[in-house]
């Protein structure tokens, strides 16, 4: 049976770490093979999963034993596998899923991209026009479709999965509407406006986002009479008047238009609105591996950067927003309470 070790030396700890890509393209071919999803709930052989999954057997049982060491899978003492939490999550039908997370993250272009973080260090902006002569979404929408939609799935899985989190976390009772900027397919909108009934909402976000929203958000869906959609970029304008503005995870670019965004909330919201900024921190959260790690790939691929909650507080109050609570959405989120002064 395969079990984690105690914690290594320092000297085997550091060979751990520089083979952490070998655990990332584990990780990756698990997802993409749907291992998870042919293992159930009893013991299976490494033959019974290869032919589920239509691979040899014996490398098959490498991955899976490679996997075990992390907790990702476990070996019984017959040499069969079985599941652990952390692989369970690599299903598609699991609640709270990371498998297009997981494929997100180790897609192509992310190994590329890797090796060149001392030239984006360097410099302080993103690799990406050297690498492919063109910027990052522009790369994805028009020279890697199957990236794309693997981020659109990666995006909407964890967009769907927080939205739960701040509907129960946000008190909005005494608001008559709510405004989600930059809000994507509007996942967060929805459970707000599920959750209080008499709350009218607009989604802004670009053209190309808003024409697919959430399925409640559409003409015909359960929320569509109390919503309306505004293609839009909230860089260049916010043509929305509401009691509550939602900014989630869209603070993350170039601080230029992390500046612009802030003082066009300011300028749209009457004095006395409130702004609801939601972002991952890269200090005092227990999720800092993860999020400093995201931190880099967005220097890697766009230049931007997750903030600090110094970082963050510096920027809305620059902006004119006077900054109030801070709350903890979950382990990955926090919520900053703004007003706009009166």
């Amino acid at each position: 049976m395969t079990t984690v070790s105690p914690t290594p030396q320092p000297a085997m700890q550091l060979r751990e770490l520089i083979f952490g890509a070998a655990c990332a393209a584990a990780v990756r071919a698990a997802a993409r093979l749907g291992v998870a999803d042919a293992l159930g709930d009893r013991p299976t052989t490494a033959e019974e999963l290869a032919a589920a999954v239509q691979t040899e057997p014996r490398p098959l049982d490498r991955l899976l034993r490679a996997l075990s060491c992390y907790g990702i899978f476990a070996e019984t003492d017959d040499g069969k596998y079985v599941h652990t939490e952390m692989s369970r999550l690599l299903r598609e039908d699991t609640p709270n899923s990371l498998r297009y997370i997981s494929l997100w993250c180790t897609e192509p272009w992310t190994w590329e991209a890797w090796p060149r973080l001392d030239d984006a260090v360097r410099s302080g902006r993103s690799v990406f026009d050297d690498l492919y002569g063109k910027g990052f979404f522009d790369y994805l929408h028009q020279d890697a479709r199957e990236s794309a939609e693997v981020f659109d799935r990666a995006m909407t899985t964890s967009s769907k999965q927080s939205a739960q989190d701040i509907a129960g976390l946000l008190d909005l009772s005494g608001a008559s509407s709510v405004a989600d900027i930059g809000g994507g397919q509007g996942h967060v909108l929805a459970s707000l406006l599920e959750k209080y009934p008499t709350l009218e909402g607009t989604l802004l976000d670009l053209p190309t986002v808003v024409a697919n929203p959430d399925p409640r958000l559409r003409e015909g869906g359960a929320l569509a009479p109390r919503v309306r959609i505004v293609p839009g970029d909230c860089r260049d304008d916010i043509p929305v008047q509401a009691d509550v503005y939602i900014i989630k995870n869209i603070l993350e670019w170039d601080d230029e238009s992390t500046r612009r965004t802030l003082r066009n909330v300011v300028r749209a919201a009457r004095p006395g609105a409130r702004v609801v900024i939601i972002e991952n921190l890269v200090d005092d959260s227990p999720s800092m591996k993860f999020t400093t790690a995201m931190d880099l790939l967005l220097l890697l691929n766009v230049g931007g950067a997750k903030h600090t909650k110094a970082s963050l507080v510096s920027r809305m109050a620059e902006a004119g927003l006077k900054v109030g609570d801070i709350l903890v959405v979950n382990p990955y989120l926090h919520a900053f309470e703004c007003t706009v002064p009166e």
